[in-house]
Order: structure tokens, then sequence, then C-alpha cells
């Protein structure tokens, strides 16, 4: 039923990425190879904190959360951009495009939140080492995931609801391989000023105020280590702290250049391939950042390993 060049959709197309047909089966093979890597790599230090009593403390179990986060992340996109990828026509109905996008804000909002939450442990055993435990108590770190977990569902449902009230055009194709909020408000026919609204100030809150939570952690932390005479207590932090600062910048960096900074003359192609760096490219990188640098990590992947040839 068509009224004023406005329908009731059932479906949106997804075209996905610009990849010529010849290479289309390359592509398939990458995108396959890269999201198998992400669901090794994240479920190997899930599994590792679970086994190794080494890793029950705060950071740890933050990581733990952080890799269950990567993992569903990748997981809202990956398997429907390879489902379309060997489909003649790449379809999403309507309702489960709006799932799509639901979850897709819940895991890159835990993710922004996640992260803010590991500066802060760090900036706990670094300013306060000899209060750490004190603070950072079991009951303190199980009511901050808590937190993260409802602020993120309540602050996806709302952009959801918001998007659920509009009514869209005739054209229901979206230049993109997931149903990105904003690609979406572009098909839309109602008026969108309240979603723009919510999406300039309530996520820009989400996204900008953690980033500068995690700077100003980092601030103190450099103050606080700049006042220790010990090279080799400033090379254990730097190394401690890197591993958490790299994903905080490929994160981040992707993030703000493409949603809250946007160039005007950002192109389809170029918008395209930086949401794939934080969709599917930093979650896939997060378990080598924290594994290839941490040496707790490396230790407890030893043990396991050890455990389980002692057993055979």
């Amino acid at each position: 039923m068509i009224m004023n060049n406005q329908t009731v959709i059932s479906q949106f197309l997804l075209l996905g990425l610009p990849i010529p047909p010849e290479h289309q089966h390359l592509f398939y093979a990458l995108f396959l190879a890269m999201y198998l890597t992400t669901v090794l790599g994240n479920l190997i230090i899930i599994i590792l904190i679970l086994l190794d009593s080494h890793l029950h403390t705060p950071m740890y179990f933050f990581l733990s959360n952080l890799s269950f986060s990567d993992l569903c992340f990748s997981s809202v996109t990956m398997p429907k951009l390879l489902q379309n990828m060997q489909s003649q026509v790449p379809s999403i109905p309507y309702a489960g495009c709006l799932t799509q996008m639901y979850f897709l804000i819940v895991f890159a909002a835990m993710e922004s939140f996640l992260l803010v939450v590991m500066a802060y442990d760090r900036y706990v055993a670094i300013c306060f080492p000899l209060h750490y435990t004190t603070i950072m108590n079991p009951k303190l770190c199980m009511c901050l995931m808590v937190l993260c977990w409802v602020l993120t569902m309540l602050y996806s449902m709302l952009h959801t609801l918001l998007l659920a009230r509009l009514s869209f055009c005739k054209n229901s194709m979206i230049p993109h391989f997931f149903c990105d909020i904003s690609a979406l408000l572009k098909l839309a026919c109602s008026d969108i000023h309240i979603n723009e609204l919510m999406i300039f100030t309530i996520g820009g809150l989400v996204t900008v105020v953690p980033f500068l939570l995690i700077i100003v952690s980092y601030v103190h932390i450099v103050c606080s280590i700049l006042k220790v005479s010990s090279t080799r207590v400033i090379h254990k932090v730097f190394s401690t702290c890197g591993s958490h600062l790299s994903v905080v910048s490929l994160f981040y960096g992707t993030i703000i250049g493409l949603y809250i900074f946007p160039s005007t003359n950002n192109s389809t192609v170029k918008e395209t391939a930086m949401a794939m760096m934080y969709t599917v490219v930093t979650p896939m990188l997060n378990p080598f950042i924290y594994s290839l640098r941490n040496r707790d990590i490396k230790e407890a992947l030893i043990r396991v390993f050890c455990k389980k040839k002692i057993s055979l």
C-alpha cells in the first residue's frame, strides 16, 4: 500500500561492499577467515581467564567482558555479510534490520563503556596501588558491569524505538553491509529531527564522555609515574597500559572520524571502509593486542596447555 510516496517496508536491500564480481570469492574467503579469527581469538581469551586462577583479577574480568562484547559485535554483522555475498538478493527483513541495529548499538556502546572502566581500573592500580584490592573489590566490579549493560541496552532501545516510528520511502536500498542508523535515517520519509537530536546529544555523550574520561585517567597515570625515578617501574606501567591504549586508539579513532566529526565529502566507500574497521578489524585485532603485549596472558596460555598435557 503506497501513500504520498511512502510504503510499508517489509525488507531492506543491503548493497554491501563495492567488490567486483570476479573478486567476490576471494573477499568471501578473506572475510570468513577474519570472522573465524575473531571468534577463535576472543574465545581463547575468555576461556583462559575462566580456567586460570592467576587471571581472576578485576583487569582480566573486564577484559573477558570486552572479548565477549567483541565476539558478539562481530557476530551481529559478519554472518549476514557472508550470507549476502553468496545470495543473489542481499536482503534483510524490516524486523531483522531493526534487531541488527539494536545489537550493533548495544555492543558498540558496551565497548565504549568497557574501555573507560578498564582505564579506571588501571588508574586505581597505578595511582593507588596499596588500596587497589579494597577499591576494586568484586562487588564494585560486578556493579560496574551491570551498570554498563543496563545503560547500553537502554541507550540502544531509545534509538531503536525512535527509528521504529518512522515511515520509509519506496527506496529500500541501504548502501552498507549492515543496518547502520545513519543510512536508515536517509531512507526515511518522516521527520527525523528527534532522531538526529538524540544521536547528536546522547550519542555524543556516550562516545565523547568515555573518551574524555579515558584521557583524564591517563593524564593522572602519566603524572603519577613521572614522580617515580625507577625506569623499570615506568617500563612496567607502559607495557601494562600499552595494550589498552592501542585498543582505545583503534576504536575511538574510527568512531569519532565516522560519526562525531564526519567529513562533508565522505564517500560511501570511505564510510563503509571505516565501518569495517571498527565492526570487523578492531574485534579481530583486540585478542592479538592483549595476548602479544601481555605477559600474564602468554604465561596463562602455557600453564593451561601444560595442564592439558599432564592430564593426557
